[in-house]
């Protein structure tokens, strides 16, 4: 197959053509679930252009069988897999050999205009960190998802869901900065609003940086360009009282795993009642349109993809179990961010908003 190099422009002069870099080894399912998401995505975007990391070999035979892919793929060999037991200190020290280390990098050097990756989350933070730099201002990046809702575009906004555990009133602010270019500039939020996870409503409530943090944002709201409703408890996250929910790591990303776990249960519950009797049988049989619909707003595959927010670059973590439905979803994020020169907007709207350790905004 002959390199992707030979048959487009450099993206720096050519923007017709969406390039996005994939790891094809990470993730649970494989680099076969992989590859059919990336045709999965060809289908609906004429423009778009692959680059491919992993096992040149295995990827020759995967891509070869879908002529769909034919002519837009680019394979850059990688002889190594960070697996998901690595710890991110392993990866840092002895992944450059790997696909996920092949995949940032063709983002760092303008390769690619965004990367994909189902593998280890901690690794991937932290090679993303070191080879693409933080931006200007921004001490602890975030990972923002999409989570289901009952707003008008179908979801919220959550982050940081685990990037960080720790996050101080600073940080909450930038993630809430973020947050909010994050839905304006990606999804057409002409003023999101955003919330500040707590323990309650009430102002008294919650520890000392999340007041802090809660006096910062709201002193921030026109500088940030969002409406802020205050603090807000984990019912609010699927509700339509707010857009962005802003969170530290540890917290976000236990409610995001409870969310999964509750959406499994709820699913296979379900399945289940109607399989009990022949009446649940034939009542399945007249609900079945409704259960799809239902099943479809509320399928995690298709609203997969967190984004790294704070980098130098565009990085969409996909989850690691995603099958082909899953790495779509994902592929289209980023397609979607590259388009809207997402990054560059985010850049700008941080450093128009820099704070200084006291979290006094400079000017």
């Amino acid at each position: 197959m002959s390199d992707i190099a030979n048959r487009i422009s450099p993206i720096t002069s050519n923007h017709k053509s969406i390039i996005i870099s994939v790891d094809a080894m990470g993730g649970d399912n494989g680099p076969a679930a992989i590859v059919a998401g990336m045709a999965n995505s060809a289908k609906t975007n004429a423009n778009l252009r692959f680059i491919v990391n992993g096992n040149k070999t295995i990827l020759n035979q995967l891509i070869s069988k879908r002529k769909i892919l034919k002519n837009i793929c680019e394979i850059r060999h990688s002889k190594d897999i960070i697996s998901m037991d690595d710890k991110p200190t392993h990866a840092m020290r002895n992944g450059k050999e790997s696909s996920m280390w092949g995949t940032i990098e063709a983002v760092k050097n303008k390769d690619a205009h965004a990367a994909v990756s189902c593998g280890n989350t901690g690794a991937l933070m932290a090679i993303s960190t070191i080879r693409l730099r933080k931006l200007p201002g921004v001490y602890r990046p975030a990972i923002a998802i999409l989570w289901p809702s009952s707003n008008s575009l179908g979801f919220n906004f959550m982050l940081d869901v685990g990037a960080d555990i720790r996050a101080d009133a600073p940080d909450l602010l930038k993630y809430a900065l973020m947050g909010a270019s994050y839905a304006r500039n990606g999804f057409g939020l002409v003023r999101p609003r955003v919330g500040l996870l707590n323990v309650g409503t009430e102002e008294h409530k919650g520890r000392l940086e999340l007041k802090e943090a809660n006096d910062l944002i709201s002193e921030s709201v026109e500088n940030g360009e969002y409406e802020y409703v205050g603090f807000v408890e984990g019912n609010d996250i699927p509700s339509n009282r707010v857009d962005i929910i802003v969170t530290d790591g540890f917290t976000g990303n236990i409610a995001l795993k409870t969310g999964e776990g509750t959406a499994s249960m709820i699913g296979a519950a379900m399945r289940e009642s109607f399989k009990a009797t022949f009446l649940s049988k034939l009542c399945a049989i007249f609900a079945i349109v409704p259960l799809k619909r239902f099943s479809k707003r509320i399928d995690p595959r298709r609203k997969n993809g967190g984004v790294f927010l704070g980098l130098n670059g565009t990085v969409v973590k996909s989850h690691g179990a995603a099958d082909a439905t899953g790495i779509t979803a994902a592929i289209n994020l980023a397609i979607q961010l590259a388009e809207m020169s997402f990054n560059e907007k985010l850049a700008a709207r941080v450093a128009s908003a820099a704070i200084g350790s006291d979290g006094s905004e400079k000017q």
